[in-house]
């Protein structure tokens, strides 16, 4: 067994433990409807979600990081991008047990930066060992934003400077990478070019789009942007996987009418070409807010997809877990992660040819605890769910990635620091 890596953080008091942010107000919490000239950062929607963390921290170290999303380079080092205070920033781990080594700020974006629940900066690494990173920032008091993209091609010594990944003027949010096994780089986001052009006309449209766009050189450009879907829900993460064959799946809350939020896949017939809309389930969640609680996606590369999901259904409610073995057509029926009360929320799936690992946060109303779930079966047969950490103070959401062929969990704490645990080397 190999122990769990941590960092101390040297940080400011905390607040008391806190369950994320859903259930903010739906008015603060939704995107405009068109773009203006950005105000005093006072009045940006960073400002707001920072007036709601749990913790006061001065400086852009990972410390102060409310979220801190990895990714593993082809030689086995931690690569890590947060945000704090407003600074983007990223940083590398050579030995991978995430001491950080010469963190680059790649953009300082004061209040304008977005902390929201569901939102994170976006990292990868290809085979070459390009870094890239993305993550969007607010353009005004609207909650209109913009996605960019940054690249280092020396080992992260230096980032370009932030680039859009569309010129279009309408709001991005959320986006998501995954490469594709050629190497090109696919991104998809969370869009508004069609609720903004339906308000040209004085018609109003709900929700968003999904979005996406490939690139061809690591991050650096990227083709034209195009809509995957016109309906989607305005705020929630984005599931994205690119599998064997080269055609992207897609996983992210829908917003059917009459306002019911529940989670749909795109499986893409082609490159370019996203198949029908498929439902994951019937959870028929009517709500006129915003959950800022996405899904999780895992596309084994024997063809399996394996879905997760938060929902406050009709037909139930708390997280979800479910497969796939025909591209989406059909899914088994939901199996609920945890128990209904022990509040569960904010999923992570893994998954490689029989193995598939869960993880999940629950909150006692005292300390937050990681659980961690294990199938040797494909997803068919299940292990008991196993807790695997706890923290008193605030805490992201935790995560799984893939580093070589070793899943590993890492989950941000405020009082522990950084934890990263090899789960195939743990029961």
């Amino acid at each position: 067994m190999h122990p769990i890596r941590m960092i101390r953080l040297a940080g400011s008091r905390l607040a008391p433990a806190v369950f994320g942010l859903l259930g903010a107000a739906s008015a603060a919490l939704a995107q405009g409807h068109t773009a203006h000239e950005p105000p005093a950062a006072s009045a940006a929607p960073g400002a707001a979600y920072a007036a709601m963390s749990p913790f006061k921290c001065a400086g852009n170290g990972l410390d102060c990081a409310t979220a801190a999303t990895p990714a593993w380079g082809p030689d086995g080092a931690l690569w890590l991008a947060w945000v704090a205070n407003g600074d983007v920033v990223a940083a590398r781990s050579p030995d991978g047990s995430g001491a950080v080594q010469r963190p680059v700020v790649i953009g300082r974006y004061s209040a304008f930066a977005d902390i929201g629940p569901d939102a994170r900066p976006q990292i990868v690494v290809d085979t070459g060992g390009r870094v890239i990173v993305a993550f969007d920032v607010f353009k005004d008091e609207q909650w209109n934003a913009q996605v960019l993209v940054s690249v280092s091609t020396d080992n992260g010594v230096s980032f370009s400077a932030p680039r859009p990944v569309s010129g279009d003027a309408a709001s991005q949010r959320f986006p998501a990478m995954a490469l594709a096994p050629d190497g090109a780089l696919f991104m998809a986001w969370v869009d508004k070019r069609l609720v903004a052009a339906a308000a040209r006309q004085g018609r109003r449209v709900p929700g968003a789009a999904i979005a996406y766009a490939w690139s061809a050189d690591g991050g650096t450009s990227f083709g034209p942007a195009r809509i995957a879907h016109a309906s989607s829900c305005e705020c929630c993460r984005i599931g994205v996987a690119v599998p064997a064959a080269g055609r992207p799946v897609l996983l992210f809350r829908d917003l059917a009418e009459p306002g019911v939020r529940d989670h749909a896949l795109l499986d893409f017939t082609a490159r370019d070409a996203p198949g029908p809309l498929r439902h994951v389930a019937v959870d028929d969640w009517r709500l006129d807010a915003c959950p800022h609680h996405g899904p999780a996606l895992a596309a084994d590369p024997q063809g399996p997809l394996h879905v997760a999901w938060y929902t406050q259904g009709r037909h139930r409610q708390g997280v979800f877990y479910a497969r796939s073995t025909d591209g989406g057509r059909r899914f088994s029926a939901p199996m609920r992660l945890g128990r209904a009360e022990a509040r569960a929320g904010r999923p992570a799936v893994l998954a490689r040819g029989s193995q598939v690992w869960l993880a999940w946060k629950s909150f006692d109303g005292q300390r937050s605890t990681v659980f961690v779930q294990r199938s040797r079966g494909g997803g068919r047969r299940w292990a008991a769910p196993q807790a695997r950490l706890s923290s008193a103070g605030y805490s992201d959401h935790p995560l799984l990635s893939w580093r070589g062929d070793e899943p590993m969990l890492s989950w941000l704490t405020h009082d522990e620091g950084l934890r990263l645990q090899h789960l195939r080397s743990t029961p």
